[in-house]
């Protein structure tokens, strides 16, 4: 399968009939018609219904629809990219991060790099698991996540631990009081991310697990921001790293664990292989702003 045939699909789909699409793709019909022949044989599925005024998706059809145009709009958007990044003459840098690393040190550094102005930025919101994903297929070229990953190809570092605190409502009867897992046991739990998983969720899953304690999670969240505002919903609590709260809320109490031990690393993972120039450079800046995280 090539893009070319995502293409003609996709205009099939949208003009829901064959001569209009051969003629926005600047090619005969009978051409056409054998290419989603071909596509649908590929496939094992019918993509369309015939009718005698036209087509008409099949249920697959629609689904495989939706996903060649993500992928044709990936592809345009990442070639415009390249180009724009050909004239400039700039060299491209791929970030990605969990969404509670964007509390502390993170926006610092980025500040950083867009000073230089040799460097492209880009910037992915992305799960520990997703950013080894794409550090492997060259995606990104540096990752800043909290779960570790066991893979021959990416090398992981801990920058610091972090401690982990509760975000109660702020009518919560513990929102007081210095609260022990077993305390917080007893309420319900608010986890993310839902998916994909294993992640921070597990994480925080295990710390209950492993003291034979039993919680009740009543909602899981794809989003940070979307659990602390379920919390202030008082729906429950849920467990953050301690720099989130920064992020504050009247309606919103961040309270330490009496587990003072409990922490979240911060994990920086590359490829496993010779650091480029640039990703030297990312270091040299990096190192004092972990420094001065350590020493408080």
């Amino acid at each position: 399968m090539e893009l070319r045939h995502l293409r003609y699909f996709c205009a099939v789909a949208e003009e829901l009939n064959l001569t209009r699409a051969a003629q926005r793709m600047h090619m005969a019909q009978p051409p056409l018609t054998r290419q989603i022949k071909q596509l649908e044989a590929e496939l094992g599925t019918a993509l369309f219904r015939r009718h005698t005024r036209g087509l008409v998706l099949t249920p697959t059809g629609q689904f495989f629809y939706e996903h060649a145009l993500q992928i044709l709009e990936k592809v345009d958007t990442t070639v415009a990219a390249t180009r724009r990044l050909a004239r400039s003459g700039k060299q491209l840098l791929g970030i990605g991060f969990v969404p509670s690393i964007f509390y502390s040190e993170l926006p610092v550094l980025i500040r950083q790099l867009r000073q230089k102005e040799d460097i492209e930025l880009t910037l992915s919101e992305l799960t520990t698991i997703q950013q080894v994903q794409a550090l492997k297929a060259g995606r990104i070229d540096i990752g800043f996540g909290r779960l570790r990953i066991d893979d021959p190809e990416v090398e992981q570092e801990v920058l610091f631990d972090e401690p982990i605190i509760a975000a109660l409502p702020r009518t919560h009867p513990l929102a007081g009081a210095t609260p022990t897992l077993a305390d917080l046991a007893g309420f319900p739990l608010i986890v993310y991310p839902a998916t994909p998983r294993p992640s921070y969720a597990d994480v925080v899953l295990g710390l209950f697990r492993r003291r034979g304690l039993k919680v009740t999670v009543i909602q899981e969240a794809n989003e940070l921001q979307t659990a602390i505002g379920l919390v202030a919903s008082e729906m429950g609590f849920t467990l953050v790293p301690e720099q989130v709260k920064r992020l504050q809320r009247d309606d919103i109490a961040y309270v330490p664990l009496a587990e003072g031990h409990i922490t979240s690393p911060i994990l920086c993972s590359r490829r496993r292989e010779p650091p480029s120039e640039l990703l030297c450079h990312v270091d040299a800046l990096l190192r004092p702003l972990v420094d001065r995280h350590r020493q408080g």
